[in-house]
């Protein structure tokens, strides 16, 4: 259901400043076979139109005896307010169809993570379709409930459409998927064998060394030196 929007053209000698002072919304219009064309809007009335339709319901722009069929094609918003300061509007001909990209909503519950405590992966977040404009829907629904078990995945062309809508994403397109937790290991940090036996190796050196100290004099105590009989008898003389 198409939602009726009025406009004025803009005097593009206006600044953009004095018109948002004035409550208004700078736009533009334009199309396949629609000559781009400046406008002004209502600022409160843009915002009630951008809530009931989105960028996915047709918008009739009016302005005296002219109305035209419109989409939002995009729009542009304070950083940090978040108000709108501009808005595009695509006009489109009568029987014209159009690709568009519609969010996904994902709707029932998954027995695999409901019973089996699977990690549900919403994959998709969009699904681009071809549509005549007043068959395009705001929202495409995802029924999640066929996720039974684990690597259970939904594809695009799995996805009931509405009547009128086409897909144009690829059909084997992931949508959704579940798949089994599984617990991180923790890994202990690895023993430097190494190390150890630098350690074995110097403690037996100092060992070794002392040993040979014993065999070639046999350490006394003070460091004094052994006498034999031999020289005690040439001291005497």
């Amino acid at each position: 259901m198409a939602i009726a929007l009025a406009f004025e053209k803009r005097d593009e000698k206006i600044t953009m400043n004095v018109i948002r002072k004035a409550g208004k919304m700078p736009a533009v219009f334009y199309g396949r076979k629609q000559a781009s064309t400046p406008i002004t809007l209502s600022g409160k009335e843009f915002v009630k139109v951008w809530k009931k339709a989105g960028e996915n319901t047709v918008v009739t722009l009016s302005s005296g005896g002219t109305e035209l069929e419109a989409l939002i094609h995009e729009v542009d918003r304070h950083p940090v307010t978040g108000m709108f300061r501009h808005a595009d509007f695509y006009v489109f001909e009568k029987g014209q169809k159009l690709k568009i990209k519609i969010p996904l909503e994902f709707v029932g519950v998954s027995p695999a993570v409901k019973d089996l405590g699977a990690v549900l992966v919403k994959v998709l977040h969009d699904l681009e379709i071809e549509a005549a404009p007043k068959d395009l829907p705001q929202k495409i629904a995802v029924d999640i409930s066929g996720l039974t078990a684990f690597g259970s995945v939904v594809l695009a062309k799995n996805i009931v459409l509405p009547a009128g809508v086409a897909l144009v994403t690829l059909p084997d397109e992931v949508a959704a998927s579940v798949y089994e937790p599984k617990e991180e290991v923790v890994e202990e940090a690895p023993v430097d064998l190494s190390a150890i036996e630098v350690v074995k190796k110097g403690k037996e050196v100092k060992e070794g060394e002392e040993g040979e100290a014993d065999s070639t004099g046999g350490a006394q105590a003070g460091g004094a030196k052994a006498t034999t009989p031999a020289e005690k008898k040439a001291e005497k003389k």
